[in-house]
């Protein structure tokens, strides 16, 4: 019976969610994001050089009109090194959204770490699919962070997702 009812109150947010054509406007999204060099004072760090990190975001974005919106984030990352892996970090990731010519967002993001580190992040996005029910988006965060004892580091990341 929980089954049913959780079946049927996500059906009704979907739909909800999907039939919102006027603003305010509420869009949630999952995706993967892979960081691919970060830059600091000690060094540069490439992802797949001995070790490997993803992410997996999952957000909702609250749009107030076509050209502004509110976003909340949450990315927890695994890492995968010497043949084991483990979650190493929950990224806490509000920001502000901006709608920009030819079908590109911005996000400027806050970042708040359980590692310690903090910072922010300027996020360009883009939507290359969509359709009624979904979109598919490609973005390139990067990342700035301070914090935890460890020099400023900034990170090039590719992230692509499934907006519904």
């Amino acid at each position: 019976m929980k089954k049913y009812v959780l079946f049927i109150i996500l059906f009704s947010i979907q739909i909800f969610v999907s039939a919102q054509e006027n603003y305010p406007k509420i869009v949630g999204y999952v995706g993967v994001v892979h960081p691919i060099a970060t830059f600091s004072s000690a060094g540069t760090d490439f992802n797949f050089d001995g070790h490997y990190v993803v992410g997996l975001p999952v957000g909702i974005n609250l749009w107030k009109s076509k050209r502004i919106g509110f976003s909340l984030e949450m990315v927890p990352y695994v890492r995968a090194e010497d043949g084991s892996s483990k979650t190493s970090n929950l990224l806490i990731h509000p920001g502000v959204l901006v709608s920009i010519n030819s079908g590109f967002t911005f996000a400027g993001r806050f970042a708040f770490e359980t590692s310690g580190r903090y910072g922010f992040t300027p996020v360009l996005s883009k939507v290359i699919v969509k359709n009624k029910m979904s979109s598919i988006f490609v973005a390139l965060p990067v990342p700035f962070r301070f914090g935890n004892d460890k020099p400023f580091s900034t990170t090039v990341a590719f992230q692509f997702g499934l907006a519904l």
